[in-house]
């Protein structure tokens, strides 16, 4: 039978720093919910806004799939494989496998406008791998009223996704107001967590709302009916 967890946005870990203005979907830094440790392999979630010039300063990171998907705003980059800083910009959508561990720096890269970002770690299925970085750019007119994938495992053959060492697909939909969509996981011990980016819909008779989400496990596919133009983020992972 179908397991279903929901996370109202007003009930996500927060932290307030004036340069940080961070939202958690899972327990993180000084947030801490015994319920909200993960989601199968899905280990954090969060929705951060990022002063203008400021940011995060060079901190390692060591057995992670590492995912950041700027959402408006110029996110800038610089880690131990590389030297120079790299720009990541709304459309774009980074990876970094953090492997036997690597160093990074986060920034805002402009001087006058908010950075807006989801981050997401997902645990890997194998340790201590060679740090790896990849970056690219997908089309918002892909995902027009249906699927467009962003990352997938090595083994899932999408030519077109980022890697990352874990059987996870990471996708994204908008959808037209009174639409109709069916997710189709790729594996029913798999498990999906729906981030309710903008609008208003109903997933398996509960109404979701901006920033809402819905973790589905055990099952095979479920069903999406908006009631607004919606934009949802699909974040399907092995569940242990």
């Amino acid at each position: 039978m179908m397991k279903k967890i929901i996370h109202k946005s007003e009930e996500r870990g927060g932290a307030d720093h004036g340069w940080l203005n961070a939202k958690h979907s899972f327990s993180f830094a000084q947030y801490f919910d015994p319920n909200k440790i993960q989601f199968g392999a899905l280990r954090v979630l969060n929705d951060d806004i990022i002063a203008p010039s400021m940011g995060f300063g060079t901190h390692p990171h060591d057995n992670m799939e590492i995912i950041t998907i700027p959402l408006s705003g110029v996110l800038k980059h610089r880690d131990s494989m590389h030297n120079e800083w790299q720009e990541v910009k709304p459309g774009e959508v980074q990876i970094m496998s953090a492997g036997k561990g690597l160093q990074h720096s986060e920034i805002n890269g402009s001087a006058t406008e908010e950075l807006k970002l989801f981050q997401i770690w997902i645990m890997p299925n194998q340790k201590e791998v060679e740090p790896r970085y990849g970056q690219a750019h997908f089309k918002a007119e892909d995902r027009d009223n249906k699927l467009q994938t962003l990352v997938t495992g090595f083994s899932n053959n999408n030519s077109e996704s980022l890697k990352i060492h874990q059987d996870a697909i990471v996708s994204r939909i908008d959808l037209d107001e009174n639409k109709s969509f069916i997710y189709n996981l790729t594996d029913e011990r798999n498990g999906v967590y729906t981030l309710i980016i903008s609008g208003t819909t109903e997933i398996e008779d509960t109404v979701l709302e901006n920033r809402d989400a819905i973790g589905i496990s055990e099952a095979s596919s479920f069903k999406i009916n908006t009631k607004t133009k919606t934009e949802l983020l699909f974040i399907e992972v092995p569940m242990f």
